[in-house]
């Protein structure tokens, strides 16, 4: 079982849009050793941010509400992806990457934005997701 947590401010944008992309790639490829889940380093208990759902159902994936869950104690089992360089130096672990080491740039945060830059934001969640998701099979 690989556990992986998808990180960013407050849990209602990009971090859960991860979240919810990455569970539909690795059901559509057939990878269920998997544990996904998303924290925020910020997070309220706020609910999904309405503009993330719809990107979320144009891109097929669950839009589901979800609270915002905040980031606590680091376990060493886990994978942690954040969306930012910045956000990576916050977690004290050597299994952090960000989606810069992906993509080759940072996920920059959506919130306040409109929906067509939160649906521009998931496809670049997408792409890095695929991207890992291809790391992922050659580790099999």
């Amino acid at each position: 079982m690989i556990k992986i947590c998808f990180v960013c401010t407050g849990n209602t944008c990009r971090s859960i849009m991860a979240e919810r992309l990455m569970k539909k790639v690795a059901k559509e490829d057939n990878i269920p050793e998997l544990k996904i889940s998303s924290r925020g380093v910020y997070a309220t208990g706020e609910n999904i941010n309405p503009n993330a759902k719809i990107a979320l159902k144009k891109l097929h994936a669950s839009s589901a509400n979800k609270k915002s869950v905040k980031l606590g104690k680091i376990d060493k089992n886990t994978l942690y992806i954040t969306m930012t360089e910045q956000q990576k130096q916050l977690i004290n672990s050597d299994k952090v990457i960000s989606f810069k080491s992906l993509i080759g740039k940072d996920i920059e945060d959506p919130y306040g934005q409109d929906e067509s830059v939160y649906f521009d934001t998931a496809k670049d969640i997408l792409n890095g997701v695929n991207k890992l998701i291809e790391k992922l099979k050659m580790w099999r």
